[in-house]
């Protein structure tokens, strides 16, 4: 099954930002678009402001006169549904309301031709229950863009249970030939992107709510350390935080209130309080007078220290060795212990340094955490955490150490498995299990995440970067101090953790 021919006219119904997106996506491919709104005027309006993106294009040498001209030709305003009849294929984007959505495609279903594809652009609802009102629910198919559609790359096509194989193959085909990067994804909640994103959002409130650190500080550990392009609170600001908190309910309640998926005390009290973010000019920030406050808020920063003339180096540090070498090449001393008794940097004041591995520094006298970083040598912020029953040595020397190293240090509460490492954690887990639960590849998760939200890594890329038993054994900690059941691996995970044998510590 090949992508539908350019002479094919294709709808787009719905004519609000992801409507034009689309249709402009379409019309710059080569095909004649047909825009139909419920409201009138609104498709004559929504064909105007394309042309005059199109029109930017020009002046940004990325069209052709000519080419602006051409699709300008063969962008047409619909005044009834009607006018949809020969169109081989119709996207809705209409609101996001179930029986909105079915009642159109009953509609259409009457007015189209048996071989036109039909397109949901949900990106909440479930597919298979908007095509369970159509005959024949074979040929709906989710096509599901992410905005601003002409420049975002990814594309979700989210077979429902009881879409065809062959509509679904044109639909991916459709979207590879407009020059998008379609990823495959069974109907499930959340699709690829929304499903798995959840903790990113969610473990950045919940130390925030757990008073380990305040939100310019945890963005700036996101991004400075785990390397992701904003901080949760940053975007779910930009995102807004009605619209963030809508998508994170809706997965909540598909997954029958899953405890992984809780929504967040303090968002729903954000939203309550109508700080919906940059829209409404207040949200985790302050956008007032025009400026972002997240640009001018400073992140908890520690005052310099003296740092230890040396280290000694006990064990295997896993994914932060390579701080051994920068360590050294600091001019700091590094002692290795000949027997392994652990993985850790014991300080000269018998403090000790360790990665975050979802314990608590209160567990265990004078052990200062470390976070998580993407690259220790291209992170320019590091987040320590203590209890009140850390030395002032210990701490002092963990802070000097890694200004040395040339790094910010944030230090934060005593938050086990801190910022950038639980949520990494989480990330791999419900991709290890959305794979387990056949919603798609290793492959398509990676490339979802990638182009759909910027990660750094794909949670798969990440996963085998960090070792096999790595998320899994943090998890592990951190389901023992909160057995609620938010923190416990799942069945996936703990399969991929025992594949080549007992995961390290285990008995």
């Amino acid at each position: 099954m090949t992508a539908l021919d350019l002479s094919s006219p294709v709808a787009v119904v719905g004519t609000g930002t992801m409507g034009q997106g689309i249709a402009q996506v379409a019309l710059v491919a080569g095909h004649l678009v047909r825009l139909y709104d419920a409201l009138p005027g609104r498709a004559r309006e929504a064909a105007d402001a394309i042309g005059s993106r199109l029109d930017r294009l020009v002046e940004k040498s990325r069209l052709s006169a000519a080419d602006r001209d051409s699709a300008r030709a063969r962008l047409l305003p619909a005044g009834t549904l009607a006018d949809l009849a020969d169109c081989s294929l119709v996207i809705e984007a209409v609101v996001e309301e179930l029986d909105v959505k079915q009642d159109l495609f009953r509609a259409l279903e009457d007015i189209v031709g048996e071989d036109c594809l039909l397109a949901t652009n949900t990106s909440s609802l479930s597919v298979t229950a908007v095509g369970g009102a159509l005959r024949n629910p074979g040929r709906l198919v989710g096509l599901h863009f992410f905005n601003p559609a002409p420049l975002l790359p990814l594309v979700e096509v989210v077979s429902g249970y009881a879409t065809d194989v062959t509509s679904a193959t044109r639909a991916y085909e459709t979207a590879r030939a407009w020059g998008k990067t379609p990823v495959a994804c069974a109907d499930t909640p959340g699709f690829i992107v929304n499903r798995i994103a959840r903790p990113f959002y969610a473990e950045a409130f919940a130390v925030y709510e757990a008073q380990g650190a305040d939100p310019a500080t945890i963005d700036a550990i996101l991004r400075e350390s785990g390397g992701f392009r904003m901080g949760a609170f940053e975007l779910t600001d930009l995102i807004g935080q009605d619209v963030n908190e809508s998508v994170t309910h809706s997965v909540w309640r598909s997954f029958f209130q899953d405890v992984r998926f809780t929504p967040s005390l303090a968002q729903r009290r954000l939203v309550e309080s109508g700080r919906l973010g940059r829209k409404t000019g207040r949200g985790w920030y302050d956008y007032s007078d025009g400026t972002a406050d997240a640009e001018r808020a400073e992140p908890h920063t520690a005052e310099k220290h003296r740092p230890p003339a040396y280290v000694v180096a006990e064990g295997d540090l896993g994914p932060a060795s390579e701080l051994l070498a920068m360590i050294r090449e600091a001019g700091i001393q590094v002692r290795e212990e000949e027997e392994d008794h652990g993985t850790r940097l014991v300080l000269p004041g018998e403090g000790q340094l360790a990665l975050a591995d979802g314990q608590t520094s209160v567990e265990f006298r004078d052990v200062v955490y470390f976070d998580l970083a993407l690259d220790y040598r291209k992170a320019t912020r590091i987040a320590l955490s203590s209890s009140q029953d850390t030395s002032a040595q210990a701490l002092s020397e963990a802070i000097g150490l890694f200004q040395a190293l040339g790094k910010e240090v944030s230090v934060i509460g005593d938050v086990p498995g801190m910022i950038v490492a639980r949520t990494v954690a989480r990330i791999v887990d419900l991709a290890h299990d959305a794979v387990a639960k056949g919603v798609a590849t290793e492959e398509d998760i990676d490339t979802a995440m990638r182009l759909g939200v910027n990660y750094p890594l794909g949670p798969f890329e990440w996963s085998r970067r960090l070792g096999r038993s790595w998320a899994c054994s943090l998890l592990d900690d951190l389901h023992e101090r909160d057995p609620s059941g938010r923190y416990a691996p799942s069945l996936a995970l703990y399969r991929h953790s025992y594949a080549t044998g007992k995961r390290e510590g285990a008995a």
